[in-house]
């Protein structure tokens, strides 16, 4: 089975026109924050962001299947003191558009070095908001699993009568309140609390994130062949991670320069490099 890489060089908001309804499997991406990137992207206000973003997710929602997932990486922004709103105004408004929030990924940077303002210290953690058409989408939660980890030698050692006749999962989770269903396991699902650590190699781009996030949702919300989306390219690193995981993956950036520089890096064996250009001005 083949596999394609296409990029291509614009505004998502129009380059997202090119591509068909129904044919993303996820769409990961992550879009310059409120007031961040201002060198490269210009930056958008907070009070602005929503109804910048609005008509890119417009095109979202048409391309997503209908069992496909939508996960943005986003991040408040604080003015004055205080948290500006304008994340949680995009979830309403997202809402509206007919998405549904079906659950929030927290992205722990464990190895973020500290920090201290007036009024708080530096973030270690990022959103990353599940979004979806349809209340049953495709998610392989198998592939994710990780080791039970060595909590459980002594939680689990001696487990009382009552540990061992509660509630069987509801859910078919294999757990459930009965403690019992967790003895004998070398492996368990994981939380919604990812361990990650950033690079110190940025790619050349202000904002990149490690291969390892991409990765863990492409693993969750696809299988090999299907398809992989981000509408704000930049480095690459999502087509980079699809790529190698054998998706096919489709890149869009606004920036030439990242642009060139993903075009260049794209690994040309066994895959199809499908190029479009947008003159400008």
């Amino acid at each position: 089975m083949g596999i394609s890489t296409r990029i291509m060089l614009g505004d998502c908001k129009d380059e997202l026109k090119k591509i068909e309804d129904n044919s993303i499997d996820l769409i990961f991406t992550s879009p310059p924050y409120a007031d961040r990137r201002k060198k490269t992207y210009g930056g958008i206000h907070p009070d602005k962001y929503v109804e910048w973003f609005l008509p890119i997710s417009k095109e979202l929602f048409r391309i997503l299947k209908s069992k496909g997932t939508f996960v943005l990486n986003i991040k408040e922004k604080a003015i004055n003191g205080e948290r500006h709103t304008y994340v949680i105004e995009l979830i309403f408004e997202l809402k509206k558009q007919g998405w549904l929030w079906t659950e929030e990924f927290i992205w722990h940077k464990k190895n973020c070095y500290p920090g201290k303002w007036p009024n708080r210290f530096r973030d270690a953690w990022e959103r990353l908001l599940q979004f979806n058409k349809s209340r049953k989408f495709n998610m392989y939660q198998k592939e994710v699993m990780v080791p039970i980890g060595d909590w459980a030698n002594n939680r689990l050692k001696n487990l009382s009568e009552t540990d061992k006749i509660r509630d069987i999962s509801r859910v078919g989770s294999g757990f459930g309140k009965n403690i019992s269903n967790w003895l004998d396991r070398k492996t368990v699902y994981p939380t919604n609390v990812l361990q990650l650590a950033t690079e110190c190699n940025n790619k050349n781009h202000s904002a990149a994130f490690p291969n390892s996030l991409p990765e863990w949702f492409i693993k969750l919300f696809t299988k090999e062949g299907d398809t992989v989306l981000d509408p704000f390219m930049g480095s690459g690193t999502t087509n980079f991670v699809a790529q190698k995981m054998r998706r096919n993956s489709i890149g869009i950036e606004i920036v030439p320069e990242y642009y060139e520089k993903v075009k260049k890096q794209i690994e040309p064996v066994h895959l199809s490099l499908l190029e479009e250009r947008v003159n400008y001005g």
